[in-house]
């Protein structure tokens, strides 16, 4: 059974826009009443670590910017929540055992430029660049130079859009807002849980041979911010830490963004410690 959502205004059309969503039942409804509650009495809580889930790929939002060498050989990567990944398999990645992660490029349309504040863009930069040596650091040595042993990782950022903050405010304070806010994601054409107005990231990335500068694998991805990120089905327990940092990951500009890092950094180790044979943590 089908039942209509509040009527939300397309920022495209400025016509009324109204969507529907499934009847939840009485036990999902509890549910998100706990989680809402939650929020509101331990909102201050310290949050156990990064949510892979607060930010989700969206392969339609992948960009194709000329930083890697073939796109057209790019298919969904195992376990890479939807980015599009190529590798050489006949490369043994055991041989490497050092990792040289190189200055991360910046690559965004002109509006996008205006946008973001230089400052903004070398904290996040910044922030990429340690999120992944933290997540490399315990399986390879980091270095500074290339050569024999070493895998280089090239990143071009090249997709950085800000949360707007202030419309984020506006749908919560709304009466109901909270209700059709968490249903417009599917409604707008992004993820659900999403909104048309937060963060969205981009990433291109190579990995070569540090002695031939021969590329041995690449990978695109594209993350978008989920205000609404809990999966309901999954009991309360579980979802409760990832609805409130996606919650409150929407009230920060750039937070989606250093969300994004996080889990890519994660993802990276993960992927190159299964192919390397080793423990990634």
């Amino acid at each position: 059974m089908m039942t209509a959502t509040k009527g939300h205004s397309d920022p495209a059309t400025g016509q009324l826009a109204v969507s529907t969503r499934p009847r939840r039942s009485s036990h999902q409804v509890a549910l998100i009443g706990g989680i809402a509650g939650t929020l509101l009495l331990g909102g201050c809580a310290e949050l156990t670590g990064p949510s892979g889930d607060v930010t989700v790929s969206d392969p339609t939002r992948i960009t194709r910017s000329g930083f890697l060498s073939d796109y057209q050989r790019l298919t969904k990567a195992p376990g890479g929540d939807g980015a599009l990944c190529w590798r050489n398999t006949d490369v043994d990645l055991k041989r490497y055992d050092k990792v040289l992660i190189t200055r991360i490029l910046v690559s965004l349309k002109a509006d996008q430029q205006e946008a973001v504040d230089p400052t903004d863009l070398k904290a996040l930069v910044d922030y990429f660049h340690n999120a992944l040596s933290k997540s490399l650091k315990p399986q390879m040595q980091i270095v500074t130079q290339p050569g024999p042993g070493v895998l280089v990782l090239r990143i071009e950022l090249t997709n950085l859009v800000p949360t707007q903050v202030s419309r984020s405010l506006a749908g919560t304070a709304i009466p109901y807002g909270f209700v059709a806010e968490a249903a417009s994601g599917p409604a707008s054409g992004r993820p659900a849980g999403s909104t048309p107005y937060l963060g969205e990231t981009g990433i291109e990335m190579q990995f070569l041979d540090g002695a031939s500068n021969v590329v041995l694998g690449e990978c695109a991805d594209a993350q978008i911010g989920r205000k609404y990120a809990a999966d309901i089905d999954a009991g309360a327990a579980a979802a409760t830490n990832t609805w409130i940092k996606g919650y409150m990951s929407s009230f920060q500009s750039w937070s989606y963004a250093r969300d994004a890092f996080d889990k890519w950094s994660l993802l990276i180790a993960d992927r190159l410690a299964v192919l390397r044979g080793v423990k990634p943590r």
